[in-house]
């Protein structure tokens, strides 16, 4: 039998329960290793359907499925999904009621329920494996696998217990599935989860529905975040920022303005993030200001844009939080805002971490590739492509980078002047005195400072494009920033870079000033309509949205387990008058078509 016609069943199933026609990437050869009862590592990218790989096997293979998540938020949101398409889906958690956990272990022991979610914590306590063993076990599917490694951007200890699960149950087959995972990490995850011999599949990190651009923060760049957001009215965004106070600074600026935004953090109330987090899911223009607590348990497909007020701490991160834009498939944003500053914070913190050295060289490594991504001027896409080891990348041609290629300076000798001056006061000064010294400028100079060959010596430039200069110079490694307590000083780098460009064997390349202030133009035209459509299609469009809210409210759900816009589009735009048509639209399975069948096609009548 070929591997085609052995996934005829999975492909019907995807049809009936899902609603799609067929399988998208690499989703059918992991389904197969799977079915195959052979163990996996899957990373495919966010909006992939990765849940799909794991979700069909665990309804095929007989036993129970088990899904190991990170966040209660991020189960719930797959167990409303899945039991909207009529799968008998449960999860265990600390919010379950002891009537509910009781009745999930009745079904587990029936043989009824085909899913079970539950957290990395919850499923290694002696007693739950004890219980589940017991049972026949489809497969184990370990989702965001990347958290296994410590090489990775969200490493969390308790993943690594993980790799146990081969030996308590020999017989199922387990997946380890991530969106982001470069080749370290994935050897990580083999190791720690004892999956040597487990097939790979890393598909394309490409998100042609994402349009990135960057822009250099101006000051601490709060005015910047709110001027983004107003510009984007009526869509639901998230804004990713570095403290639990700029969190909150934010959310309440955008309230000032008529923005319906909540800040998420840490610092909050557990029951009040529950609360913010279930409004941004059913509301359908709400902002998230948060800190990367707000994370992996948002599945909302419909995040038009994410916003980083504050660098993000990796390439690896960024593509994690720019990635919840965008989500099905639909036009979004990715737009970051970064400085000399957060590079010097972000430094700091992989500094204080009771780090291996091994992995905190790596860890500033990748610090540094995140802005040389930032501030560079190839495309942003394709650096990002590079990044996880794809090879012969093509530009997206729709980044800020591609759209209008910044002119570049060389700007080699006025770096020399800079490190000269910067190695002749010593480190003992922020960027402000240091501009001030090479302009001429500092108030009650002193005799020897007045007598330094660097005194003066860049009075042709204006104070701007010095600290323009010295951002450059942090960026590249060529001066370092001590955070010094809120009072920034900066020294010299990398020693061996700095003797580079002094022999002029390394040259500095600088944005010239004319191109910052493009970036920050671009941005202020996003672009057009969230969802894209003939004009025709928006009214029966809106009238479904509008059912779905009422619909989603009634069962306490977000909107999207109902249908994503993409269906919703597509009904608008084929109008279909029978179940049958209805049920030929992408994302329409055969348990909503039942469920929601008739009321569907009663609006297109109507509209």
């Amino acid at each position: 039998m070929t591997q085609a016609s052995s996934l005829d069943p999975a492909r019907a199933l995807l049809r009936r329960v899902f609603g799609h026609d067929d399988f998208r990437g690499l989703q059918s050869q992991v389904i197969a290793e799977a079915l195959a009862g052979r163990n996996a590592l899957a990373v495919l990218p966010t909006g992939g359907g990765k849940s799909v790989c794991y979700q069909i096997p665990s309804l095929l293979r007989p036993g129970l499925g088990i899904v190991v998540s990170p966040l209660i938020a991020l189960m719930t949101d797959q167990v409303a999904g899945l039991r909207q398409a009529g799968v008998s889906a449960a999860r265990l958690d600390s919010n379950i009621s002891l009537d509910e956990r009781s009745d999930t272990w009745r079904r587990i022991g029936e043989g009824t329920l085909d899913l079970l979610y539950i957290s990395p914590e919850g499923l290694m306590q002696g007693p739950m494996l004890e219980r589940l063993a017991a049972h026949d076990i489809a497969l184990i599917a370990i989702d965001e696998a990347h958290c296994v490694s410590q090489w990775g951007h969200d490493f969390r200890p308790e993943y690594r217990m993980l790799g146990r699960l081969a030996e308590v149950f020999p017989g199922a087959p387990r997946m380890a599935v991530t969106a982001t995972a470069d080749a370290r990490t994935r050897a990580d995850i083999r190791a720690e989860l004892r999956l040597a011999d487990a097939a790979e599949f890393v598909a394309s990190f490409a998100r042609p529905e994402l349009q990135l651009s960057a822009e250099r923060k101006q000051g601490k760049g709060r005015d910047r975040v709110v001027e983004l957001v107003l510009q984007r009215p009526n869509r639901s965004g998230v804004v990713y920022t570095g403290s639990r106070a700029g969190a909150d600074e934010i959310a309440e600026a955008l309230r000032a303005r008529g923005v319906a935004a909540d800040a998420y953090h840490a610092g909050l109330d557990r029951t009040l993030r529950e609360t913010r987090l279930t409004r941004f899911l059913e509301d359908d223009d709400r902002v998230m200001v948060a800190t990367i607590a707000f994370g992996m348990g948002v599945d909302k497909p419909d995040v038009r844009y994410v916003i980083h007020a504050d660098s993000p701490a990796s390439i690896d991160a960024y593509w994690q939080e720019v990635g919840r834009a965008g989500r099905d498939g639909l036009p979004a944003e990715g737009i970051a805002l970064y400085s000399a500053s957060d590079m010097a914070f972000a430094a700091r913190r992989i500094a204080e971490r009771d780090l291996a050295p091994e992995v905190s060289q790596v860890q500033m490594r990748r610090l540094r590739q995140l802005y040389a991504m930032l501030e560079g001027a190839t495309c942003r896409a394709a650096a990002v492509r590079r990044y996880f080891g794809e090879t012969e990348v093509e530009a997206c041609g729709q980044c800020d980078v591609c759209l209008d290629p910044p002119q570049l300076d060389d700007v080699t000798e006025a770096a020399q002047k800079a490190l000269s001056a910067i190695h002749r006061l010593g480190g003992r000064f922020g960027r402000g005195r240091i501009v001030d010294h090479l302009t001429g400028k500092t108030r009650d100079v002193s005799e020897h400072e007045r007598g330094l060959s660097t005194f003066g010596i860049g009075a042709g430039w204006s104070a701007t494009s010095w600290r323009d200069l010295i951002d450059v110079l942090v960026f590249d490694g060529l001066a370092a920033e001590d955070p010094n307590d809120g009072k920034p000083l900066v020294g010299l780098g990398d020693g061996e870079g700095v003797r580079a460009v002094y022999r002029g064997e390394r040259r500095v390349l600088m944005r010239a000033r004319t191109a910052v202030a493009a970036a920050r133009e671009r941005t202020r035209s996003p672009r057009g309509n969230a969802v894209e459509a003939p004009a025709e299609a928006y009214p029966l469009f809106d009238a479904l949205r509008v059912w779905r809210k009422a619909r989603a409210a009634e069962q306490a759900v977000p909107p999207y387990v109902i249908f994503h816009d993409r269906t919703l589009l597509e009904i608008a735009m084929a109008r279909p008058v029978t179940v049958e048509a209805l049920g030929q639209c992408g994302g329409v399975g055969q348990g909503k078509l039942a469920r929601y069948g008739q009321d569907v096609l009663r609006i297109v009548r109507e509209a």
